[in-house]
């Protein structure tokens, strides 16, 4: 009681007297961050703090601009390089033309080829070509010296016959062509018969080619070549054929004829040639086809000619079995006259195997008429055993043309099967131009 208005709190007293409390109170705001954190930087004094540019980032279509300008500058840059390049090396190209022009001059066009005999000295050789003597010329300054060497190709020219260049191939290009690049098609299997003749140059030319250990094992050494010899069409070319297919060594086929050149000295060298590339791609085989062409007996010759190819065969005989050692290159020579040939050639030591070729027996035709017949269209009338038991002596090639000229008659007539009577009529015809030796019309 006594606490009347005038004991209680003052209610009005709390505000202010200038009647400020309608405004609304200030909230608390903390203080802004600092702009940096860590070890504040010393702000820079004079002449350089005034002339300082600030830092401004580009934006990121400058950037694309200024790479732009740098990639048209490199572009010029590289263009400028070029066209002082080109500058600088004209006149080099020019002297340079004008040089091979020279050396052109000097050699001369055409050129003739010639074989270097010696060497005399830097300057000079004696050479010799193959239509001509030998001549002292000199050697021009352009030829490399280091590659002359007694025996190789060179370069003449045309007029002076001094030496100009240098033939870097040295292999005859006919020794290149003599090389079977593509194994012929036939094989063992397409031979009826001559199981002993196979049996024989298997034994003297491939096995000593792939396991020579067996004859030094035995202790002999084995056969350096072998010869086909029997009548024609009896399959001495086709057995060759057949060893060429089934081996991997180098084959090299050449004809007895091709051995016979124009001047004088170039049979001989063709069969160095051929015997010395044979050596750098052994092992190879040697196939010489028709041998009686070069190794015919020797007599007085009476002209050139034929003492040339009594030269070549004697270069032969030197390369069969002479001082230098064969290796592994085996021989195999064809004919079918070897009464003809001369007794050098055939002794032990260069031949060491003679493999006859005989007619086929009644087994042999039957197997060679199988071996034509099995991809022919036959009627059921053939009866083949007419022909393999007939008397006429056939040779394997005869059967073939008989298998052929069937083949013939039924296509003549439109037929696709080949009947009895076809191979009677091919039988005649084969054996009227084996007798007569001339062909039926062929004068009318």
């Amino acid at each position: 009681m006594g606490q009347g208005p005038s004991g209680g709190l003052n209610r009005q007293g709390d505000r202010k007297p200038d009647g400020g409390g309608d405004k609304k109170e200030k909230k608390f705001e903390p203080a802004a961050p600092p702009a940096r954190v860590g070890r504040k930087q010393r702000k820079q004094k004079g002449p350089e703090a005034a002339a300082r540019l600030p830092t401004v980032t580009p934006s990121t279509k400058c950037k694309l601009r200024l790479l732009k300008l740098e990639r048209i500058k490199d572009y010029l840059l590289m263009e400028e390089e070029f066209v002082a390049n080109q500058e600088r090396l004209k006149p080099q190209e020019e002297k340079a033309e004008e040089d091979r022009s020279k050396v052109d001059d000097l050699r001369g066009t055409p050129m003739s080829v010639g074989n270097l005999e010696e060497l005399i000295d830097e300057n000079h050789a004696i050479v010799s070509s193959s239509v001509g003597p030998e001549y002292y010329v000199g050697i021009l300054s352009f030829v490399d010296k280091d590659q002359l060497e007694p025996g190789c190709s060179i370069l003449m020219h045309n007029k002076v016959l001094s030496v100009v260049g240098i033939l870097q191939d040295e292999v005859d290009p006919m020794v290149s062509v003599m090389k079977v690049e593509k194994a012929p098609l036939e094989s063992y299997a397409d031979i009826g018969g001559l199981e002993a003749q196979i049996q024989e140059i298997k034994e003297a030319v491939e096995l000593p080619l792939t396991h020579p250990e067996l004859y030094e094992d035995i202790g002999i050494k084995p056969p350096k070549g072998v010869i086909l010899y029997g009548e024609p069409g009896t399959g001495k070319t086709l057995l060759a054929k057949a060893v060429a297919n089934s081996t991997s060594a180098t084959f090299l086929r050449v004809v007895g004829s091709e051995l016979i050149q124009k001047y004088l000295g170039d049979g001989p060298k063709l069969v160095r040639e051929l015997f010395r590339v044979a050596d750098d791609l052994s092992p190879s085989i040697v196939f010489i086809d028709e041998i009686d062409a070069v190794g015919t007996k020797r007599y007085d010759a009476q002209s050139g000619g034929e003492r040339e190819i009594q030269r070549t065969m004697l270069e032969l005989l030197n390369q069969l079995d002479g001082f230098d050692s064969r290796g592994d290159v085996k021989v195999i020579l064809a004919t079918n006259r070897i009464e003809s040939l001369d007794p050098a050639l055939l002794r032990p030591g260069r031949i060491d195997r003679k493999i006859e070729f005989p007619l086929p027996d009644i087994k042999t035709r039957r197997r060679i008429f199988q071996i034509h017949t099995s991809k022919m269209t036959l009627s059921d009338d053939v009866n083949l055993e007419e022909f393999v038991m007939t008397k006429d002596e056939f040779s394997g090639a005869d059967i073939k043309a008989i298998c052929t000229e069937a083949g013939l008659l039924a296509l003549r007539e439109r037929r696709m099967k080949v009947t009895h009577p076809d191979f009677k009529k091919a039988k005649e015809k084969v054996m009227f131009k084996k007798k007569e030796g001339v062909p039926e019309g062929l004068y009318m």
